[in-house]
This record gives C-alpha cells, structure tokens and sequence, in this order.
C-alpha cells in the first residue's frame, strides 16, 4: 500500500523533472542537420509520453476520497503540463522531423490525462451531489387545486404513477448467472448510488429493492452487493464513469488510433541522423504505450460496465451480440474474478494480553510514544469465513426486513441485541442478559461479549463441529479489529470504547501479572479458567466505583450467564454479534464506506448495503403517496 501511495505522490514530480531536463537539453546548439537537432527532435517527441503517463491507467484515478476534492489543483496541473509539453514542442517545431507522430502522441496524451482530471472532478463531493439529486419537482400546482376545490367542491383524485422496476425475467431462476447478478447490480447501483451522499428515498423503492432481496438466497443476494459495491468504488476511484459513456468511448477511439498512428509514422520516417540507441528507446517507449492501450481496451471490453450496458440496451443488435456471446464466447463474462476476498481482520483481546513485548521493549517504547505504532506494524490476522457465517446475516436480515413499517424498521435499526435476545423469551434466564445489550453503551457491550465469546469459545467442553460457535468467534474478533483498528468506522456510536478498551487492557494485565506466573506458556483455555473462577457475586461497579472503565469482570458475569443457556447458548450468541454488526454498519456513515472501499472495502460495508437494499436504512422517509390530486 505504502508502494502505490508514494508512487502516486510522485508522479507529478516524476513528470516536472523530466520536462525540465528535456526542455535544458534541447538549448544544445549545432546545424540543423546535426545530431543534437536530431537528439532535440526526439526529446520533443518523447514528451507527450509523458502526459500519457499523468493520465494513469484507468484502474486508478484516486488513491483515497480526498484527492476527489483536490481536482482544481489536478485541472491546474494540467495545464501547466501542457504547456511545458507545448513549449517542448516548440522549441523544436522549426526543425522538427517528427512534427506528425509528436503532434498524434500529443493528442493522445492530453485525452488521457483530461479523462483524469475529469474523472477526478465528477467524483468530488459536490459533484456528485448534484449530479444523483432528481429534478426539482413542484407537485401538483396546489394553489389551483385549492382555488378548483372552493368553488366546485370537488377534488379529483388519481392514482399516482408506479415506481418504473427493472425487468424481473431472471427472478423465476433458482440461481443467478453472471450476466443478470450484474444487471442487477447495476440496475441498484443507478438507484441508490445517492447513499453517499445522504439522499432520502421513497418506499416505492425501498420495496422494489426489498421484493428481489427476499425473494433470492444468501449466495445470490451477497454477489449482487458484492458487484454493487464494484460499481460505487469505480465511480468514486476510477475512470469508469468518463469511458463508460458515448462521448467516452469516441475520445478513447481516437486516443488509441493516435497512439497507433504515432508508432506507424514513426516505423515509416526516415532514421537518418538518428542515434541508434534514442532510436531503441522510442520503439521501447511507443510500444509500451500501445501495450497499455490494449490492455486497458481489454479490460474496458471485459468490464461489468461494458456488460450492464449491453444487457440493459435496447438495441436488437446488442441483445444478439450479448446473446453470442453468452452462449459462444463466454469469455468476457467467465473473466470475473472474484471481486471479495471472503476473508475479515481479526483482533483477539486475550491473545493481545497473553503475547505482549517483553517487559523491557514496553519500558524502552514507554520512553517515546511507539508502542502503538510498533503495534500496528504486527501482521494483522486474517481469517476466511464460510458460507454459514453469510447465510447467518442474511438470514437474520431478511426476517427483520419482513416486518415491514417504518417504526418498527426504526427500532430494528437502534436494536444493538434486544431483538435477538427476544426470541428467547421462554428461557429461564433470559432476562438476565438484557442488560447486557440494553443498559450499557454501544463500545462496552462490543467489548463484553468480545471477551464472553472467548471465554466460553475456550472452555467449551463441546468442540464438535458447531458453525454457530466459529461464527460467534469469526464476528467477535472481527468487530474487536474494527473498534482498535479502524475506529474511523466506528467512531459515531463506540464513545469512549477505545478508553475502556485500556483500562480493560490494564485490568488484564494486573490480573495475569499475579495470577500466572508465565504468560507465554499458558494456553487461552486455561487463562479463561483462572478468570471465571473469580467470584463475581457482587457488581465489579460496586466495588471499584466508576473510575476504571475496565469491562472484564462485567464480561466473566455475561460468560457465566451464557454457559446456563447451555444447548442455545451459541445460537444466542451468533444472532446477539449479527445485531451488533448490523448496528455499527447502518450506523456508520456512508462516507467512511465509501472511503474503505479503495482499501478493499470491508464486511461491514457489504451488510451496511444490504441493509438498504432490504429496507433496513432511515434513509426512507418520503411517504409512499397513492394518490395525488389532478385538476380536470
């Protein structure tokens, strides 16, 4: 990552330098005929390269939302750019022997680094903004109405036009192919691509998008989020929305044609007076910028943009020539790799206690401020999840999403482990977990149940195969890494987690430090033994008071509640972390979203989307009007 940033940052200063050496070498003097002309001549041709290299590839335009913004200094930078290329070309115009393939090679790059610059400034909050608001609409002219119904008494009513959906010919399949998950795709992503930017929609299409979510399983569903997300990261990151377009495909035409002409008016020109190994060079470099091109051709033609265009066209053509080539030449649709990893962070809080530094490290980084910084540089565990842990969120999702009113999708939204815990009214000891969910904050409960699953996960005397006990572990340690790892993303609703988090970390530390002797020796099973066997009948907040925040011994209370549950106890659990994700995504803000999506996006993005999608999102608030009142 540290490698494509600085390569980033340094292509611009990269590109001045070269200009600057190119401009001094061509005040050598000589005839016209000699060759340091010669040499002049070639260094006016080499610099258009360079603004084929400031266009970038079209894989990447921003590294990260902020460049988005800084699009002013992109547009100023071009500028600058090519008039110090103009100037090179100049300098050399009276003698010029390469005038044509200069001037192609000129066209070319300026159309690449334009589609950057504009690419740049599409995505830029504003923008954006104003480019996914609808039109202004008025509604019906009520003073009319009102003026018609004084004195006739009469209001004519009619029924309001039906929200226009996307043709379900796929819906009666059993399972989706590649071709209709990225129509889907795409067909959500036009409609609700106003999530970043905080748009309100109307129910009409929350219940489009709800009616084909429910109606798909697990596996379909998360592919079509999964190329949904796809498409917002293009939008955002890439030059996708300038090329995918009828005046983008024309200037990339032309840019490659210009490319090609170049290379062929040079291979045709005499190479007389021409150093051989500057000759070498330029064959290096013109076939280097072609390579490119068609590669970056390739991936435009194999790309779900290119796919969803066609599959939505309405031309007879088109629909014979997606027809070709699903059935004949599958290739373009079958390239699709996979666009999620399927694998999540995990942060482990008792093996962070149990596998510290070495007591005199921690006392050398005390000196300066490093240790967390040493901390982070630790490789982060990762972990793939199974097929299970996603019919669990979806599952869970989609009974919640049938529900149905606004209210109650307004209290499924705030619910943090109350709903899940609901449905096991029946138990003897429900009761006694609602606190756990109901009268702490969002951080303390994260960081108790984290610390509940790991104790009961190592003292489960039943280790058969039981995806409900994985699944817990998998979503425990996963939300611990986002609320220490990445609190941006958690930052509006953990408050004061990552301080509690400390003192729990003290508290642990205290505890080990007196009670085994060797830390690095004693496995996670047996330190979860030493900490429940703890007497917790009294309240730690009882006996300590408020000035610790520490969460540990609350959490021995919750394990030992939990292991009562015995047969449900890990169904209790999974359901309590689906909620607990569900919370921290749809309470997350679409920004921070976005912004984890140019670092490979993240699950809680995945479930923040699906949400919507299912209805589960505040976000519809414009009421579903059935009729509206016309004037005859």
């Amino acid at each position: 990552m540290m490698l494509f940033w600085s390569a980033y940052l340094g292509a611009d200063l990269v590109a001045n330098y070269a200009f600057g050496l190119i401009s001094r070498a061509q005040f050598t003097g000589g005839t016209p005929d000699s060759e340091a002309d010669a040499y002049g001549d070639l260094l006016a041709f080499w610099a258009p390269f360079l603004l084929l290299h400031l266009g970038g590839p079209d894989t990447i335009t921003a590294f990260a939302l902020e460049d988005n913004e800084l699009w002013c200094r992109h547009l100023l930078n071009l500028l600058f750019q090519l008039g110090a290329a103009s100037y090179v070309f100049y300098q050399s115009f009276p003698s010029s022997k390469l005038v044509v393939p200069t001037i192609l090679m000129f066209i070319g790059g300026t159309i690449k680094y334009i589609e950057r610059t504009r690419a740049l400034h599409l995505a830029s909050f504003r923008k954006f903004r104003d480019s996914v608001l609808p039109p202004a609409d008025a509604g019906p002219n009520y003073a009319k109405l009102v003026e018609e119904h004084v004195t006739t008494k009469i209001l004519a009513m009619v029924p309001e036009s039906k929200f226009q959906s996307v043709p379900v010919e796929e819906e009666d399949r059993k399972d989706l192919d590649d071709k209709a998950v990225i129509k889907r795709a795409f067909f959500y992503f036009t409609t609700f691509k106003g999530l970043l930017v905080d748009l309100i929609f109307s129910f009409r299409e929350r219940d489009n998008s709800n009616r084909f979510f429910r109606s798909r399983n697990a596996k379909d569903a998360f592919r079509v989020i999964e190329a949904e997300l796809n498409f917002f990261y293009d939008v955002l990151y890439t030059k996708a929305a300038i090329v995918h377009c009828p005046t983008g495909y024309i200037f990339r035409a032309i840019s490659i044609g210009s490319i090609v002409s170049a290379f062929a008016s040079f291979y045709v020109l005499s190479k007389h007076g021409f150093h051989e190994y500057d000759i070498r060079i330029t064959y290096t470099l013109l076939l280097g910028a072609i390579g490119l091109e068609f590669v970056a051709l390739s991936r435009l033609i194999c790309s779900d943009w290119t796919i969803a265009n066609i599959a939505t066209s309405e031309s007879i053509f088109i629909k014979f020539l997606l027809k070709f080539k699903s059935e004949s030449s599958p290739f373009a649709l079958h390239i699709l790799h996979g666009r999620w990893s399927k694998s999540i962070f995990q942060y482990n809080f008792l093996d962070s206690r149990l596998t510290k530094w070495p007591k005199w490290i921690e006392k050398s980084l005390g000196l300066v401020p490093l240790e967390e910084w040493f901390d982070d540089l630790k490789p982060r565990r990762k972990k793939k999840y199974s097929e299970e842990l996603v019919e669990l969120i979806f599952e869970e999702l989609k009974q919640k999403a049938s529900m149905g009113s606004t209210n109650l999708t307004n209290e499924i939204c705030a619910s943090r482990g109350k709903w899940a815990l609901e449905h096991y009214k029946t138990e003897q000891n429900y009761k006694k977990l609602l606190p756990f969910v109901c009268d702490v904050d969002y951080g303390k409960s994260l960081l108790l149940w984290h610390i509940a699953t790991e104790l009961c996960y190592n003292t489960d005397n039943n280790k058969s195969a039981n995806n409900r006990r994985e699944s817990s572990k998998l979503f425990s340690e996963y939300m611990l890494h986002l609320m220490i790892k990445q609190p941006n993303m958690m930052s509006a609703i953990v408050g004061i987690g990552h301080i509690r988090f400390r003192d729990t970390c003290a508290e642990a530390d205290r505890f080990f430090d007196e009670n085994i002797l060797h830390k690095r020796k004693t496995s996670k099973a047996q330190a979860c033994r030493i900490l429940l066997a703890v007497p917790t009948e009294l309240n730690p907040a009882v006996v300590k008071g408020d000035r610790s925040k520490s969460a540990l011994f609350d959490a021995c209370i919750l394990a030992k509640e939990l292991e009562k549950f015995q047969d449900v106890k890990w169904d209790i659990v999974s359901k309590v972390w689906v909620e607990l994700l569900a919370y921290a995504a749809i309470h997350c803000q679409p920004f921070m979203h976005a912004q984890q999506l140019s670092k490979g996006g993240e699950l809680l993005s995945l479930v923040w989307l699906l949400m919507v999608q299912l209805g589960l999102s505040e976000q519809f608030q414009i009421e579903d009007g059935h009729l509206s009142a016309k004037l005859y």
